[in-house]
Order: C-alpha cells, then sequence, then structure tokens
C-alpha cells in the first residue's frame, strides 16, 4: 500500500495526495513531485493518512521524487523570471486578439515542458488561436486556465476584516459551497459589505461556523417573530445566539432581554 500525503503542487495549483516512494516528508518540506506526466515543485500540506484514511486511501495523483536541493531552487527562481517575460507576452497577445480577458499570472512547470496561464472573464473565451500563438513562440505545451472570484483572492492573497490573513490563501485546500442560508442562521443583517469576503462572495468562515450556529439556533425565535413573554407580547429585534438571548420590543419604547433555555438534547 502506497503511503500518501497531500502536496501542494507549483505555487496556485491544487492539492494532490502523493505517492511518498517510500521517503520520510513532514508538512512544510518542500519536494519535487512527478505528476500529469511533468515533474512539479509543491509543499508538503499533510501528514502521511491515519490508518482510518488508509483503509479506503484515495488513488495517489503523483508520486514524490525527493526534497529540493540548491539546484532545484536556482531551476525554480530561473522559472519564475521566465514566468514573467511570458505573462507580458501573452497578454500582448490577447490586447492583439481583442479577447475578453484579463490574464492574471503565469507559472512554468518544474521541468519547463508546460506554462501554464490563469485568466478571469466573465463568460466563456474562445482562446484556441491564442494557444497557437503562443506555442508558437515558447514550443512547449500550454495551459490557459479561467479561475474565479475565489481563486483569484487566495492567488493574489491579502488580510480579510479579522485582521488574518485570507483563509484561502492560508490553508483552505479547496473551496466549500457557500449559501445565504448561513448568513441567515447567524442572524446576521444581510449587507453584502458586511457579509462578503474581499473576494465578494460569502466569507469562507461562515461555513466553518454554520453547524454550530445551527445547533445553537434550536429552540430560538426568528428575527422578527411575534413572541409571548411575561412581560407581554412582543416582538423579537435582535438576537444573540451564542449567548441564547433574544431582545424583544413589547411596545411603548421597552425592550426586554430574555434569555432563553437550551434544548436538551433527547
Amino acid at each position: 500500500m502506497p503511503k500518501l500525503i497531500q502536496v501542494q503542487v507549483g505555487e496556485y495549483r491544487s492539492t494532490i495526495y502523493a505517492d511518498a516512494h517510500g521517503g520520510e516528508y513532514k508538512r512544510g518540506d518542500h519536494v519535487i513531485v512527478e505528476v500529469d506526466r511533468s515533474s512539479e515543485f509543491g509543499c508538503v500540506v499533510s501528514d502521511t493518512l491515519s490508518k482510518a484514511d488508509q483503509e479506503r486511501p484515495p488513488a495517489p495523483q503523483g508520486k514524490i521524487l525527493r526534497k529540493l536541493t540548491d539546484g532545484d531552487l536556482r531551476q525554480i527562481d530561473n522559472n519564475r523570471m521566465k514566468a514573467r517575460d511570458a505573462l507580458h507576452v501573452c497578454i500582448s497577445k490577447v490586447n492583439e486578439q481583442n479577447l475578453d480577458m484579463k490574464v492574471l499570472t503565469t507559472e512554468y512547470s518544474f521541468d519547463s515542458t508546460k506554462i501554464l496561464f490563469y485568466f478571469t472573464a466573465e463568460g466563456r473565451v474562445d482562446f484556441r488561436n491564442l494557444v497557437k500563438e503562443l506555442a508558437k513562440v515558447f514550443r512547449v505545451r500550454i495551459e490557459l486556465k479561467q479561475i474565479g472570484v475565489r481563486d483569484r483572492a487566495k492567488m493574489i492573497k491579502g488580510y480579510g476584516v479579522c485582521g488574518q490573513e485570507l483563509c484561502c490563501a492560508n490553508f483552505i485546500k479547496d473551496f466549500g459551497q457557500l449559501s445565504i442560508k448561513m448568513a441567515k442562521e447567524q442572524a446576521l443583517p444581510l449587507n453584502p459589505s458586511k457579509i462578503s469576503g474581499v473576494c465578494g462572495r460569502i466569507k469562507c468562515c461562515m461555513a466553518y461556523e454554520y453547524n454550530v450556529y445551527k445547533e445553537l439556533n434550536k429552540g430560538l425565535p426568528k428575527m422578527g417573530a411575534k413572541i409571548q413573554i411575561p412581560e407581554g407580547r412582543g416582538k423579537v429585534i435582535n438576537l444573540d445566539i451564542l449567548k441564547r438571548l433574544v431582545y424583544v420590543d413589547v411596545g411603548e419604547g421597552k425592550i426586554v432581554k430574555v434569555t432563553m433555555p437550551k434544548e436538551e438534547t433527547k
């Protein structure tokens, strides 16, 4: 059975399961991995799979060849310089062909047999002629990859309103499904500026908190609901879900704070 670990391939690509191939690697190690007919550099982002995971292991998508050497680091630096030149060439070709796309960055495979160009666009783009032109210039495999706004934020990096590095740029391996329901579950005002991240989509942290708020919301009234309390019947105008506090407007400017008991699990 292969010993699998997760490796972040290149600088902007996805995480894969790679066969350690008899080597000993730990999280944070920089390695050369064989994947998709190319040699790539990558960073180990997990320890060896646990015994539970190894009972139903995923298929390996690559094979780790070795840790980076000084020569490998020089090769990577050289590829980065070539990638900057390739980016300018690609942008020039896009402008010549009047394509409705924005090229963000470029990346060479470690062995320089492939160049990846990342771009954003409002819709589908027919870039077949562009690929042909780029192949004539660079004489290697050309891949153009359209990415979304969340991938763009992950690529550019930055800091959120919490003051921490963006989750997508720091540790998120794959984007999960997000919905406005997650904000509603936290009784947040549905103001895009409050619930959206720098990418313009709902903040990824909503997904982490969703199940906790969903559990704590059991037994709590909804915002705007009419409820009966000892002081009279009133309207729910605010909630503190974590403390299970309900603020009720019973009229005549009187607002009552009520602590709701937690539902007992059966």
